[in-house]
């Protein structure tokens, strides 16, 4: 297995490996193409996807406000599950993001999503049930 940087000739098997993971997409709005190759192109945010074989297996982006960073659209297919290749993206996407000398990562993760909970949990990840997530949405599709 490798892990790379993304690139957007990987956005085809991108978008089947989240459908494969059940990742929740929006391709109307902030996964829709354009939008990914914009934020390559004009963010200094960590994109990686994991490849076995040439098969995109797993995915993580990385953003960050410049103090904290946040993952997001972290999927690995189902058939490549428990052979540690999560915990090998976390850690790929954490040692960069501490290499910009960032020191609070966080993730939100939906609580329909065990898999994901579990995974993080397992990663040291703290669990707040104390905060109340908002977001103000242009339309459903962003």
């Amino acid at each position: 297995m490798i892990i790379r940087e993304f690139n957007i000739k990987d956005y085809d098997a991108l978008i089947a490996l989240w459908n494969d993971a059940q990742l929740p997409f929006k391709p109307k709005g902030r996964d829709k193409r354009d939008k990914i190759e914009y934020e390559l192109k004009h963010r200094k945010d960590i994109f990686l996807v994991a490849e076995i074989n040439g098969k995109l297996v797993g995915s993580v982006f990385g953003t960050h406000d410049g103090r904290k960073g946040w993952i997001n659209r972290f999927a690995v297919a189902p058939e490549f599950q428990r052979q540690n290749i999560a915990k090998k993206l976390i850690a790929e996407v954490e040692d960069r993001f501490s290499e910009l000398g960032i020191d609070i990562i966080a993730c939100l993760v939906e609580d329909w999503n065990t898999k994901s909970l579990q995974v993080f949990e397992k990663l040291g990840y703290k669990k707040h049930s104390d905060i109340v997530y908002f977001s103000k949405r242009k339309d459903s599709n962003v």
